[in-house]
């Protein structure tokens, strides 16, 4: 009976520590702050966010650990009507890491839009790591 009861806990015992040795093997600490006006400098970093209008070019200040290849993909609403889909690479060597509020199915006026911080996943998957969301004045 002791050894059934020792064999128990030591099963216990494992899976507690496996199960703190796997939390740490998440997706990282990410974070997506802004949007901020762009200027010459590219990042937002010491400036206020603001509330942009159309027209404007934004930034983002991003952080993650779950990846060294960050995108941001921003997607722009009126009355629900998709008006503007940009990527941009957030890492060294990738592409400019402005993006312009306007599109050619987004020639004037408000709109509300979401800018998503992510990865392609091992699966081939665009996978979210942070998110924020955003109004642009007309």
């Amino acid at each position: 009976m002791l050894s059934k009861i020792t064999v128990s806990l030591a099963v216990v015992f494992a899976l507690v520590f496996a199960g703190a040795a796997f939390a740490g093997k998440g997706s990282g600490s990410s974070s997506i702050a802004g949007p901020y006006l762009a200027s010459a400098g590219g990042s937002g970093t010491g400036n206020a966010a603001i509330t942009p209008s159309f027209g404007q070019s934004i930034t983002f200040d991003v952080s993650t650990t779950a990846t060294s290849n960050p995108f941001v993909n921003v997607n722009c609403y009126q009355n629900g009507v998709l008006v503007m889909n940009s990527w941009s690479a957030f890492f060294p060597g990738g592409t400019g890491q402005d993006f312009g509020l306007y599109s050619p199915a987004w020639q004037s006026g408000a709109a509300n839009c979401t800018a998503d911080l992510g990865m392609l996943a091992s699966n081939g998957k665009w996978k979210v790591l942070a998110s924020t969301s955003f109004g642009v004045t007309g």
